[in-house]
């Protein structure tokens, strides 16, 4: 068994590699057991909600299984240290031996904006070049803009965040590295000329209105995907045509659940998800000034082609 650090795990994730390997487990198909959600008390943290446990396996017929463990620990805010802990085991399909445990949090982070980006390549118009990013953590001020680009010729960014010095800070880091990033407080005028939006918050109320978006613009909503939290409101919903990573979106993703529940939308509104465009039962765009929206809520699957694609790498 080899063990793949933070370090070593982004090395063997190149963005296009990995968008590949992601569109082709899709195209494939895998055993997808339902993702297991164990609750845990924290007594030590009386004041912050329990704690979780998840389990993601999947595994294809013969190849590889990868199964990702990641503890949900909120009371870990206060003592500094990260909320979220994971790994992913990658196991022999044919004998059962462990062959390597990889750092999850790096997996999880880049396989999720790998995902945006394949959805991207069947919904965002070809020539979109102008990518407005909501959020400031780890996939908005980096993996999302780094994945669109690798599959769409983003020449400029704008970046927003709550805090007007954190989105300034993202974009000082992206100083002369071949896109023109800046950041705004302006958020109706910087969608109203963005090609692509992304979303990346831990919004509990829509920070994205409809209203603002223009004919042809591509929506991509990664951030907070509790059944009760949402990041865009009725109107984008009710604007765009709407698919997902899986089936599984419109059960947990706040943004889906909230709509459907208020008859936005219909289950049947729902016009594919990667399964459905990866294969060709849909054909993604059909409009140039078709507004499409990818919803994604992670998908064991995701995380079984970049572990498989990391061993790869690591081993060969």
């Amino acid at each position: 068994m080899i063990v793949l650090d933070e370090a070593r795990t982004r090395a063997s994730l190149s963005w296009r590699p990995l968008v590949e390997a992601i569109r082709e487990a899709f195209r494939a198909g895998c055993q997808m057991p339902a993702k297991h959600e164990h609750f845990i008390e924290t007594p030590d943290a009386p004041d912050a909600p329990d704690a979780k446990l998840l389990l993601m396996p999947a595994w294809t017929a013969g190849g590889p299984i990868a199964v990702k463990v990641a503890n949900v620990f909120p009371g870990n805010a206060a003592r500094g240290l990260p909320a979220v802990n994971a790994a992913v085991l990658l196991m022999d399909g044919a004998t059962g031996a462990i062959l390597a445990l990889i750092d999850g949090g790096e997996v999880t982070a880049r396989r999720t904006a790998a995902s945006s980006a394949l959805a991207a390549d069947y919904l965002a118009r070809k020539d979109a070049s102008h990518l407005v990013m909501l959020g400031t953590g780890r996939l908005g001020g980096g993996n999302l803009i780094e994945a669109h680009a690798a599959v769409r010729p983003i020449r400029r960014v704008t970046i927003w965040g709550r805090s007007a010095e954190k989105a300034a800070a993202v974009a000082a880091r992206w100083q002369g590295k071949g896109l023109a990033v800046s950041a705004t407080q302006d958020l109706a005028t910087a969608v109203g000329e963005a090609d692509i939006v992304s979303t990346a918050t831990l919004a509990r109320e829509p920070v994205l209105q409809g209203d603002w978006l223009r004919p042809g613009t591509h929506v991509d909503l990664v951030g907070n995907f509790a059944p009760t939290a949402r990041e865009a409101d009725d109107a984008v919903m009710r604007r765009a045509t709407v698919f997902v990573d899986t089936r599984a979106a419109l059960k947990t993703g706040g943004d889906l659940v909230i709509a459907l529940a208020n008859g936005t939308l219909r289950e049947s509104d729902i016009a594919g998800d990667l399964f459905d465009l990866t294969r060709g039962a849909h054909p993604g765009r059909r409009d140039p000034e078709e507004i499409t929206l990818f919803k994604s809520v992670g998908a064991a699957i995701e995380d079984l082609a970049a572990a498989r694609l990391v061993w790869e790498r690591a081993s060969g």
